[in-house]
């Protein structure tokens, strides 16, 4: 399954999703900070998730329960991959490179993920 990328806004609804695993709109709205978005918006951008094949929905009543069909890993791989891709020409070791270089990961951070890594087998 080809995984799209998302806007900010379908993103944030994601993510509250993910955390919720299940809910209705109300339910995610009151994750929301304020000003939080109007019930319209919301419904909405889980309308454009579920033609993104990014949820799906019971319908109890007239309510629909929203669930996430794809994961935060598999999203999140998806979006390294291309950020890899777009920023460091396809370069894990460039992008590790530059996160170091400008302090956002450690030596010390990246050599407990080797040893880590070292370890895993």
């Amino acid at each position: 399954m080809k995984i799209q990328t998302l806007t900010k806004a379908e993103e944030q609804a994601m993510q509250y999703l993910w955390k919720l695993k299940k809910g209705f709109l109300k339910d995610l709205l009151e994750l929301y900070p304020k000003p939080k978005p109007h019930t319209n918006t919301l419904s909405t951008l889980l309308k454009v998730l579920k033609e993104k094949n990014f949820v799906d929905y019971e319908v109890f009543g007239r309510q629909h329960q929203y669930f996430p069909l794809v994961t935060r890993e598999q999203y999140s791989g998806k979006t390294m991959k291309s950020w890899v891709g777009n920023y460091f020409k396809g370069s894990y070791k460039n992008a590790v490179s530059f996160l170091v270089e400008k302090n956002e990961m450690s030596v010390e951070d990246l050599e407990m993920l080797l040893n880590e890594l070292k370890n895993k087998d």
